[in-house]
């Protein structure tokens, strides 16, 4: 069982920074490509940001292509969702989720709110 906590979320201007967490608990953490999705209202579950189980390779959504970066820390059992440049459209619910190699999301966060002002 993994169990995944988000954190970092908030309210910030057009053009300012965020930086969220997920930092799990429970089986290994390095088994598990680590996922950032994001939910709109009124819209659908989207795909923002994948990270490979050693942090060697790394997808993004074109939208945050060149503002936002995954990254993540094994030993602190943690992975990253450094938001630069953030934009209005950026606003949504951030969740992060543990993806086996089967390509099955076993685990979800419970997500946090991010918030951006125009």
């Amino acid at each position: 069982q993994v169990h995944l906590v988000e954190s970092g979320g908030g309210l910030v201007q057009a053009g300012g920074s965020l930086r969220l967490s997920c930092t799990a608990s429970g089986r290994t953490f390095s088994t598990y490509a680590l996922v950032w999705f994001r939910q709109a209202p009124g819209k659908e579950r989207e795909f923002v940001a994948e990270i490979s189980r050693y942090g060697s390779g790394t997808l993004y959504t074109n939208a945050v292509k060149g503002r936002f970066t995954i990254s993540r820390d094994n030993a602190k059992n943690t992975v990253y969702l450094e938001m630069n440049s953030l934009k209005p459209e950026d606003t949504a619910v951030y969740y992060c989720a543990a993806k086996t190699q089967f390509g099955q999301y076993d685990y979800w966060g419970q997500g946090t709110q991010v918030t951006v002002s125009s």
